[in-house]
C-alpha cells in the first residue's frame, strides 16, 4: 500500500527506524495534502509539457501490452498534465524529521484516542464482523485508519492518475510509479471506482486507510457485497475490511500483542536489545526485564527488546506482529504510533517511561554525514541513504562500543560528534 519515500508493497514510505517524516499534518501521517484540483507548473515548460505528452504516448502501448484497454487508456490519461508541485514535495519529503516521542505526541495525542473511540463504538458491528472473518483485532484497524485519515477525514483529494503519471514521467522512479500507475488504470478497468472519484495523497495513496494501487489490487476486498471495492466512500466498511486482510495476508496472529513497554534492570547488556535478538518472555524475564503492566506469556512466542529512543527512553518487548504491521510503514515510530494507540483505544495506560527529550532528531544531512563517517571508520552502514534502519543502528551500536559509549545503537548528536572528531 501506502505512504509514506513510497510504500512499497503497502502504503507505506520508506522511512526509519527512529525518525520519522515530520512534513505530515497533525491529522495525518501521510505526506502533507494538498487542497484543491491539479495544479500545473506557474509559466509551464513548453519542453516538460511536450515531453510529457510524448512519454504518454510511449507509455500507451507499453500499458496496452499489459491489458489495459485502449478505452480505458485514453479515458483516464485524458487532459494528462505534469504536476511541477508533486516533483516538488516527493524532492523534499524527507527533509524534516521528527524523534519519536514528538511523533507519539501527535500520533496518539488525546484527540486521536478520543475520535479512535467513537469510530470504534459507530462501526463495531461493522468491525466485529472484519474481525472474525479476518482475525485481526478492531482496535489495530481502526488505529491505522486513525493515523492514515484521521479517521477519514483526511483522505486527499487529488487525482491520482495524474499524481501518478507526472511521478511516472519523473526520472528519478519511473519504474516504480509506472507499475503503480498501471495498477491504478487496471482498477478503473476493473470498475471499482471512477476517474473522478479515484482521488488520494499526492504519491498515489488512497482512502481510508491510504492503499497504493498495487497494494489495492492485491488485498482490497469487496465486504459489503456490492460488487465493488470502494474504499473511496464515506462508508469506510470495505477499506476497514481490506486493511484486516492486508494484515491477515502479512502473518497477523490473532491475541499477541504488538509490543509491551518493559523495565529493563541495572546492568542491562544494550547490545542485546536487537531485533535478531528473540528469546520467550520467559527468558527475558530471567535477565531481569519486567513488564511496566501485567505479566509476560510465553504464548505470545519468542519476542525482542526494542529501544526506539536510545538507553534512556522507554523499551518495549517487540512480537511478530509488529513486523506485520512495518508491512504497512517500515518506520519504527508507526509501528508504535499504531500499537500504541490500538493500546490506549482499548483502554490501555500510556508510556510510563519518560523520552530524553533534551535530544533532538538529526537532519538528512546529518544522518548521511553519520553514515558516511561509520563507514569510513570501519563500521559499515551498507548503504548511505539517511535511512536509520536496523544495518545503520547496528553499525552505530558497534561504533558505541568500540568508544567505551553505552551501546544503544541510537544515531544521536552525540555519535555524530564523536565521529566527527576521530
Amino acid at each position: 500500500m501506502k505512504r509514506r519515500l513510497m510504500l512499497v508493497g503497502a502504503t507505506m514510505l520508506c522511512a526509519m527506524s527512529t525518525l520519522v517524516w515530520a512534513n505530515s499534518p497533525i491529522t495525518s501521517t501521510r505526506p502533507a495534502e494538498r487542497s484543491g484540483a491539479v495544479v500545473l507548473a506557474s509559466n509551464p515548460d513548453t519542453t516538460t509539457a511536450q515531453g510529457l505528452a510524448n512519454w504518454v504516448e510511449e507509455f500507451r502501448a507499453r500499458a496496452l501490452s499489459q491489458g489495459i484497454s485502449a478505452t480505458t487508456f485514453d479515458t483516464a490519461m485524458k487532459g494528462a498534465s505534469y504536476d511541477a508541485a508533486i516533483i516538488k514535495r516527493d524532492r523534499n519529503q524527507a527533509e524534516f524529521t521528527k524523534t519519536i516521542w514528538d511523533y507519539l505526541d501527535t500520533a496518539v495525542s488525546d484527540l486521536r484516542i478520543q475520535n479512535g473511540q467513537a469510530a470504534l463504538a459507530k462501526w463495531t458491528p461493522t468491525l466485529n464482523r472484519i474481525e472474525a472473518q479476518f482475525g485481526v483485532e478492531k482496535e489495530v484497524i481502526v488505529a491505522i485508519w486513525g493515523l492514515e485519515s484521521a479517521y477519514g477525514t483526511f483522505r486527499g483529494s487529488e487525482p491520482v492518475i495524474n499524481g501518478l503519471t507526472t511521478l511516472a514521467y519523473d526520472a528519478r522512479r519511473t519504474a516504480f510509479f509506472e507499475a503503480e500507475l498501471v495498477h491504478a488504470l487496471r482498477i478503473l478497468q476493473n470498475g471499482d471506482v471512477t476517474p473522478a472519484r479515484m482521488q488520494g495523497s499526492w504519491a498515489g495513496a488512497m482512502g481510508h486507510t491510504q492503499f497504493m494501487p498495487s497494494s489495492f489490487q492485491a488485498h482490497a476486498v469487496d465486504f459489503d457485497g456490492d460488487g465493488k471495492r470502494n474504499i473511496w466512500a464515506d462508508d469506510p466498511t470495505d477499506a476497514l475490511a481490506s486493511t484486516g486482510a492486508y494484515l491477515k495476508h502479512f502473518g497477523w496472529t490473532q491475541g499477541q500483542p504488538w509490543g509491551v513497554e518493559v523495565n529493563l534492570p541495572e546492568g542491562f547488556d544494550h547490545t542485546v536489545a536487537d531485533r535478531e535478538v528473540r528469546h520467550l518472555p520467559s527468558h527475558w524475564a530471567k535477565a531481569g526485564v519486567t513488564p511496566v503492566n501485567g505479566a509476560f506469556d510465553d504464548a505470545h512466542g519468542v519476542a525482542s527488546i526494542l529501544l526506539p529512543g536510545g538507553a534512556e527512553g522507554a523499551a518495549f518487548m517487540i512480537f511478530s506482529n509488529f513486523a506485520v504491521i512495518e508491512k504497512y510503514n517500515s518506520a519504527d515510530a508507526y509501528v508504535i504510533g499504531v500499537g500504541h494507540l490500538s493500546d490506549r483505544i482499548s483502554g490501555g495506560a500510556a508510556i510510563k517511561h519518560d523520552w530524553p527529550r533534551r535530544l533532538r532528531a538529526l537532519s538528512k544531512e546529518e544522518r548521511i554525514e553519520l553514515q558516511e563517517r561509520l563507514t569510513a571508520a570501519g563500521f559499515d552502514t551498507v548503504k548511505i541513504d539517511a535511512k536509520m534502519g536496523p544495518l545503520t543502528i547496528n553499525a552505530v551500536r558497534r561504533f558505541q562500543q568500540s568508544q567505551g559509549m553505552l551501546p544503544d545503537g541510537y544515531p544521536s548528536l552525540q555519535v555524530l560528534e564523536k565521529l566527527r572528531n576521530l
